[in-house]
């Protein structure tokens, strides 16, 4: 069924290492678009698809990168896997994506998520085993990060990645002590966020980060410069893509962006998806970028090699920049599309799926007007206290700590990972009671140490720097626990006003 292994005449992409000792291309060979290949019931030959994943393999490109919904990805990999081990040939490694509905996380439950990947590939154990989480509110993921820590040291998977997670909840997860790899995310000229905190974090913390979308969809090529804006587009990942493209200004600044792109691929006789592809890895938090192949279609390997031996000069760099200079900035940090508006996926809207999540915390109306909500915690029954109160339109949250569902503190000894833990739980709690964070009036903060006042300042910016609400910060306060950070918060949820 497969081709013998041939000599192959061109180069082979170059390599990193993610973690302690998973191997990996700078350039990972996607196949989320098999999920499109196989839409509205269309079929794909699983075995040629296979056939052309070792092709892939056998010409360099042997890392490859799928997700639990990528229609048959993982058993296509799988299959080219197990068919390249036969023939006494090193297999190519396998990142796929856990992306569970949020819920209980005990290690069943991960390990289940685990086993079926490992099922729909076929093999004893994933090199890398990625983790998306739809809302932060749900602390359930760290549960789920603690459980693929202990799968880890059982062999079932080699290293730990994140996906979609932003610089802030990636803090959070390594201050906690979850060891983490790799974190994939949205990166391109298009899309910028990842080149700031993210990229600092991931630095100082040895996280490579994966970037994915940096080709646009295919918009950041040659075929669109110069090309009238469609009216329709077909496959979903240009649907995703052309929002990014309104959402950094639309189609003229955009189309400037093709021009001078242009410019710089004519100079070094390389075309426009190279000149994109080098321009991401270019940063130093960059170990590889995700390029998409539609197995059994146009493939591009050949071209997609000169984006690493591309090198910018002064000149190139300048006009680049000139060109970014002129698009907006995408809003929020890197996996916000997927958290909250503008949803930018290629679904659009995704407020329907985040809308019928479970809600984090019971409320519950304890006279008419008044109404309570808990989040779980021992300290609430034992001490005679919610978590918060809505009396008519006034939330009340109580002071809040970084406590884990179970009990445990989060994060000890980092007020930043505490802060973010922490406003990820009061909003929970006002939402809970039907309100939003938007509703935010006034915060009161306190602190175990004076010298953590910036940092958590910084949290609170991130959460509320929107919303402006009226504050209170109290350094060298003696906080009851191991806890670095307290912070209680008042709100009102009023009708919508006609002005």
């Amino acid at each position: 069924m497969f081709a013998t292994a041939k000599e192959v005449a061109m180069r082979e992409p170059e390599r990193t290492t993610l973690g302690r000792d998973v191997p990996i291309r700078r350039l990972i060979t996607g196949l989320w678009q098999m999920a499109d290949q196989e839409r509205d019931g269309k079929t794909l030959d699983l075995d040629r698809a296979a056939e052309a994943l070792v092709d892939y393999a056998r010409a360099g490109f042997d890392t490859f990168d799928m997700a639990d919904h990528y229609g048959s990805a993982e058993i296509v990999a799988g299959m080219a896997a197990r068919a390249m081990r036969d023939a006494g040939e090193t297999p190519p490694t396998i990142l796929t994506k856990w992306c569970p509905a949020p819920g209980p996380m005990d290690l069943g439950v991960v390990r289940r998520g685990v086993e079926t990947a490992l099922d729909r590939l076929g093999l004893e154990a994933v090199d890398v085993m990625q983790f998306h989480w739809w809302r932060y509110e749900m602390p359930e993921y760290l549960d789920a990060m603690e459980g693929l820590m202990r799968l880890r040291e059982e062999g079932l998977i080699r290293e730990i990645g994140l996906t979609n997670f932003d610089a802030a909840h990636l803090h959070l997860l390594l201050t906690h002590g979850i060891e983490v790899a790799s974190n994939q995310v949205c990166f391109s000229m298009l899309d910028r966020r990842a080149a700031g905190e993210l990229s600092r974090v991931a630095r100082a913390n040895d996280v490579t980060l994966l970037a994915f979308g940096t080709l646009g969809g295919g918009f950041l090529s040659n075929r669109w410069r110069g090309a009238p804006e469609p009216e329709d587009i077909a496959d979903w990942s240009r649907m995703k893509y052309r929002r990014f493209i309104d959402a950094a200004g639309g189609w003229g600044p955009y189309q400037r962006l093709l021009d001078a792109a242009g410019t710089v691929a004519e100079k070094h006789g390389v075309s426009i998806s190279n000149v994109a592809t080098a321009w991401v890895l270019s940063h130093a938090a960059v170990g590889a970028t995700i390029i998409g192949a539609r197995l059994g279609e146009n493939e591009h390997r050949a071209d997609n090699l000169n984006a690493e031996a591309l090198r910018f000069d002064d000149a190139d760099r300048v006009l680049l920049a000139g060109a970014l200079a002129g698009l907006d900035d995408i809003p929020g940090d890197c996996g916000d599309e997927y958290r909250k508006p503008p949803f930018l996926t290629a679904s659009g809207d995704l407020s329907h799926h985040l809308d019928a999540l479970p809600p984090v915390f019971a409320a519950r109306e304890v006279r008419p007007g008044r109404r309570l909500a808990d989040s779980g915690s021992i300290w609430e029954e034992a001490a005679g206290f919610a978590r918060a109160v809505r009396d008519g339109n006034r939330i009340l949250v109580s002071g809040t700590t970084a406590t884990a569902p179970g009990g445990d503190a989060v994060c000890k000894g980092d007020a930043a990972g505490q802060a973010t833990y922490v406003f990820d739980k009061i909003i929970a709690a006002i939402e809970a009671l039907g309100g939003t964070v938007d509703d935010i009036v006034r915060t009161r903060v306190y602190l175990r140490h004076a010298d953590d006042w910036e940092a958590v300042s910084a949290v609170h910016a991130r959460y509320l720097g929107h919303v402006r609400p009226a504050n209170t910060l109290l350094g060298g306060i003696d906080l009851i626990g191991p806890y670095d950070v307290e912070i209680e918060v008042e709100a009102i949820h009023a009708p919508a006003r006609d002005h």
